[in-house]
């Protein structure tokens, strides 16, 4: 018996029935999260380095492993592209204390921190920022992978801000302006976070570094809208 061609409404049909087929877990892309984009916070150190001390535990009630932006990789990423060395001596490191998402029910809670120590090149602590981020969704959840993503973009949309803020706040003075020229540094006590040592040259002990001009200080993340 001679094989029938398939009608045309059964052609038409056929892309709605292989999607639904798919379910809610059928793969997404997802956009990644960028930040080279922005303006670089140019540090007068020689050197970056990125340390992560958090490590998902990968047991219940963490739900990193289901994130597809991957928290960890996303925090190490604004680092790298907002992060730049523009001195000739010392270090920042900047360091990844928490990157965790938990879900228990209907409820997930994300928590974000991240630090960024100044060091003089004899590895005396000259200064440090802290930020820190965390929101909760409660409600049902359909898709735990998209779910995620929108969690973690919106937490790293305010960790963005509050980084940054925090650093034009506590290290201003180790901030240099584009087309500014980096100072020289060396180690001295320090009475606040975030105080610089003495220029070298001459200047005395617990002097304070001559400022070099830099951009317009943010807005505290407070005056921006919850989003």
């Amino acid at each position: 018996m001679p094989l029938r061609s398939p009608s045309r409404r059964a052609i038409l049909l056929l892309p709605l029935l292989l999607a639904g087929c798919g379910g809610d877990d059928a793969p997404m892309a997802y956009p990644r999260l960028d930040y080279s984009y922005l303006p670089k916070l140019r540090l007068n150190v020689a050197r970056v380095a990125i340390e992560q001390h958090f490590i998902p535990s990968g047991q219940p009630p963490s739900v990193n492993e289901d994130d597809p932006a991957s928290p960890t990789a996303a925090l190490r990423r604004l680092g790298e592209e907002r992060l730049a060395a523009f001195g000739s001596a010392g270090k920042a490191v900047y360091v990844i204390d928490d990157a965790s998402l938990t879900r228990e029910g209907d409820r997930i809670t994300g928590t974000f921190t991240v630090r960024l120590e100044i060091y003089t090149s004899a590895g005396t602590r000259a200064g440090f920022a802290e930020a820190s981020v965390s929101r909760t969704r409660t409600g049902p959840v359909n898709n735990l992978s998209a779910t995620l993503y929108a969690l973690t973009r919106r937490m790293m949309d305010r960790m963005n801000v509050e980084f940054e803020y925090q650093i034009r706040r506590s290290l201003s003075d180790w901030l240099i302006a584009p087309g500014a020229a980096a100072q020289p540094v060396r180690a001295a006590p320090l009475d606040r976070p975030g105080a610089v040592p003495a220029a070298a040259g001459g200047a005395p002990a617990g002097a304070p570094m001559p400022l070099v001009p830099v951009a317009p200080p943010v807005l505290p993340p407070t005056a921006f809208p919850a989003r």
